[in-house]
């Protein structure tokens, strides 16, 4: 390149710069604070999981040893630090059944009642709202347990879920409605699950008509 050729070159840069520059600066800082901003949350993300599985660990042991009181502690701890996490949704149920097997049937609610507000995974929710349904069912607050069930399920839980709804309805003495949901539950349980629909077929007999 000549000497001509250079200095074109450099008045070329300069009258880009000045056009340009200050935009390109804004730019580079945005796309670098962006950057940083991605890393962090990720170091967050990855602190916030090993953080969470430790306490896990402590979830498992309390309900290993039938401890309620650390149960209790553990689970709600999980919940209000790592609410975000997969573990929450896992202490919860565990927590659930540690505790209804105490004899502590308002601390399970509680926790299948977190379960299916703020579960990280659909199928969770669905879980802790059969578990809560029966929960209520026992407790004869068959409205609640039906308010429980009340949003569309997943197509996986249709069967059991309208069981459930069956079983709902008739302690409530609404039977023709019954009859129907336990229809539509043997028209959903699978197939090869040939226990549970000899099970719905047996309460839909046992209705009549």
């Amino acid at each position: 390149m000549s000497y001509h050729e250079e200095q074109e070159s450099l008045e070329n840069l300069k009258a880009w710069w000045a056009k340009w520059g200050n935009s390109t600066t804004w730019i580079v800082l945005a796309v670098l604070v962006v950057a940083a901003g991605w890393n962090g949350w990720n170091f967050w993300q990855r602190r916030q999981a090993t953080e969470a599985a430790v306490l896990y660990d402590q979830v498992q042991q309390a309900v290993a040893s039938s401890d309620k009181a650390m149960v209790t502690r553990t689970a709600t701890d999980m919940e209000d630090k790592f609410g975000g996490t997969a573990y929450a949704q896992m202490t919860a149920l565990a927590a659930a059944k540690s505790l209804y097997t105490a004899g502590d049937s308002a601390g399970a609610k509680a926790q299948l009642q977190w379960a299916a507000d703020h579960a990280k995974d659909a199928e969770y929710k669905q879980i802790a709202k059969l578990r809560l349904s029966l929960l209520l069912l026992d407790e004869k607050s068959y409205d609640a347990g039906l308010k429980v069930l009340a949003d569309a399920p997943l197509d996986a839980f249709k069967g059991v879920v309208s069981d459930r709804r069956g079983d709902l309805l008739v302690a409530e003495g609404k039977r023709d409605d019954a009859r129907a949901a336990y229809k539509v539950a043997l028209d959903t349980l699978p197939k090869s699950d040939t226990s549970a629909r000899q099970l719905v077929q047996f309460k839909l007999d046992a209705l009549g008509g």
